[in-house]
């Protein structure tokens, strides 16, 4: 340590030593930043280290390292990809495994290395609320074989912390594959042989068929909220077709998506990083913003002092959410089978894109040996190379921003609320982070910034003068279960009042821009224009409409983020480039899971382009 080197400096100058010697890989490149400890691009990325370095907080973050070095160091794609089941419970439970048996190898041979992962398996079986869980749509089955698996292989006890996902879980696991679990200890060192026995356990456990495909039965993986409405026999086999032809190229090649197979245990889906603003406390909103970059918006801001950001279980006590929510689902109880069956069909059109595929028969790339026979026949022919097509979805965030104005009371808002925690659910299990936010108004034709407002003598153009209520239903990195009673807050008498759209906007846009997500969308939920009496009443005609204009500008032609607009009973198309209208709330669900698939089949398809071009 040089003298002006700090604690934390010392830390990632040990951690990325110890990480390169781990994975066997001397130049490997360690990066620290963001929330999540993941591979990427033939380099560890790591969290930053807490400002307050103690004995709690380093194991875990050199924990971390030390399982995705282990992966380096004992993981091949192409074996691993050579026998794993297609998407499903089959394969989550198979990567699960596999990340384990990589972590187990490294603790035989090093206890310390293996103490720091168990202290990162603790926190993130803390994290994930594993202790406490009771339903088993909240307990993944890859997270509990896992644990048993690496209690067997380790002789480490699993951690108190997972005790409720276990105890949902153990005497099936042990009834239907104890035997299997045994067995996998046999073969640690060998992956292929590995990856057989765990194909034995999978059938064991009636996740896939005698003939190695996947069971029908879906097991408790699967959204609770989709039981009544799985797909119909047309649709699975469709589901399927496609997956077989988007996996042709994989076949033959062996290899795999690194990030992908990393298994939920590893895959750090936390709170942690969550914004600032996410934890409650209340962030301003930018005055007088200027979206066209040249000064010319005129639109101001009186005061902001009495705007608020705020949380939406800070805004309800538990009790009373947990009973507004099971309000929700009383009144959509009809509606759920439906929305839940559109979240489904959108699941399966997401999976089928997530598969990689080649482009064959190019000048350079990677050496195609299945070709190679055409040379051996015919010397004249020339090498054939191929080049590896992915889709783009995974390493994306979507934030749904509700409009939570009065005009939307009633099932416009209880069809909103449902379609935005089941979508959630459904991008989620594909990878993709999502955000729940709402934006209304903390009073009626003005509030405090009235108040100030008339008492400074009523200044002419005096701007926005009510106060702001922003919500944070669900934080992108927060776990769906823990939001699950969040969103029955639109069910409360006197939450939903006026609508500033182009403020609300912007700071959605905003959120989204501090993600580290490559690839950002926006989706904009209103059923009409902007509305505060007291603001359109004290300044010019077209105010807030101008001024959402203006936002919306912006967006659309000088950021990444990816604009979207469903209006309910109101056209928003003369505003967004993007938008369709949809007459009745009910058609909410479809409208969403139609624009969502056919953003992401279009960038797939574009960027297939890009690469055949």
């Amino acid at each position: 340590m040089t003298d002006r080197e700090t604690p934390v400096e010392t830390l990632k100058r040990a951690i990325g030593v110890t990480t390169r010697a781990l994975s066997g890989q001397t130049e490997l490149e360690v990066q620290f930043g963001g929330d999540i400890a993941a591979i990427a691009d033939e380099r560890i990325n790591l969290p930053l280290p807490p400002a307050a370095l103690d004995m709690t907080n380093i194991p875990i973050l050199r924990g971390k390292a030390d399982a995705l070095a282990l992966r380096l160091a004992h993981h091949d794609p192409a074996v691993h990809a050579a026998a794993r089941p297609g998407p499903g419970p089959a394969r989550a439970v198979f990567d699960a495994l596999e990340q384990t048996r990589c972590e187990a190898l490294g603790d035989r041979a090093l206890k310390g290395a293996g103490g720091n992962m168990h202290a990162a398996l603790v926190d993130r079986c803390s994290t994930k609320g594993y202790a406490t869980v009771t339903e088993r749509d909240e307990a993944p089955l890859s997270d509990a074989i896992a644990l048993l698996a690496r209690q067997r292989m380790t002789d480490r006890e699993p951690p108190a912390e997972a005790d409720g996902l276990l105890s949902l879980w153990r005497s099936e696991i042990e009834a239907k594959a104890g035997p299997a679990l045994d067995a996998l200890d046999g073969g640690l060192i060998d992956q292929a042989a590995f990856a057989d026995l765990v194909r034995d356990l999978l059938r064991d456990m009636e996740l896939i068929d005698e003939l190695g495909s996947e069971s029908e039965q879906s097991e408790d993986e699967a959204d609770a909220d989709s039981e009544d409405s799985n797909p119909s026999a047309q649709d699975q086999e469709q589901s399927e077709d496609e997956d077989q032809q988007e996996s042709e190229g994989s076949s033959d090649t062996g290899e795999a998506d690194e990030s992908e197979q990393q298994s939920d245990l590893l895959d750090d889906e936390s709170d942690v990083g969550e914004a600032q603003d996410s934890q409650g406390e209340e962030v301003p909103i930018r005055p007088n913003f200027r979206p066209m970059g040249d000064g010319r918006s005129n639109y101001r801001v009186y005061t902001q002092a009495h705007d608020e950001i705020v949380r939406a279980e800070d805004l309800c006590d538990p009790e009373e959410l947990a009973r507004l929510r099971k309000y929700l689902d009383r009144q959509l109880e009809r509606l759920k089978g439906a929305v839940a069956c559109l979240a489904n069909r959108l699941q399966r059109q997401l999976m089928a894109q997530q598969q990689r595929s080649w482009t064959f028969d190019l000048e350079e790339g990677v050496l195609d040996t299945a070709r190679l026979t055409r040379v051996v026949t015919d010397p004249m022919q020339p090498l054939s190379f191929k080049e590896e097509t992915e889709t783009e979805f995974r390493d994306t965030v979507v934030t749904l921003l509700l409009d939570n104005s009065g005009s939307m009371r009633g099932r416009p808002i209880m069809i909103a609320a449902l379609t935005a925690d089941i979508l959630a659910r459904t991008l989620e299990r594909c990878g993709v982070k999502v955000e729940i936010l709402g934006f209304t108004t903390r009073a009626w034709k003005g509030g405090l910034s009235r108040d100030d407002w008339i008492e400074a003598g009523k200044p002419r153009d005096p701007g926005r003068l009510n106060d702001l209520r922003h919500i944070i239903y669900k934080a992108a990195d927060a776990p769906t279960r823990r939001t699950h009673n969040n969103l029955g807050l639109m069910m409360r008498e006197g939450l939903l009042k006026e609508n500033i759209d182009g403020e609300a906007l912007l700071w959605a846009h905003d959120r989204l821009l501090g993600r580290p997500e490559a690839r950002r969308i926006l989706m904009v939920i209103s059923d009409g224009a902007p509305v505060d009496d007291t603001t359109q009443s004290h300044n010019k005609s077209g105010y807030l409409e101008n001024h959402l204009r203006e936002v919306i500008a912006h967006i659309e032609g000088r950021s990444n983020v990816q604009l979207l607009a469903i209006g309910i009973g109101h056209d928003v198309t003369r505003w967004y480039k993007r938008a369709v209208t949809i007459t009745d709330a009910e058609q909410l669900g479809g409208a969403i899971t139609d624009q969502l698939a056919e953003l992401f089949s279009q960038q797939d398809k574009r960027r297939a382009r890009r690469r055949a071009g």
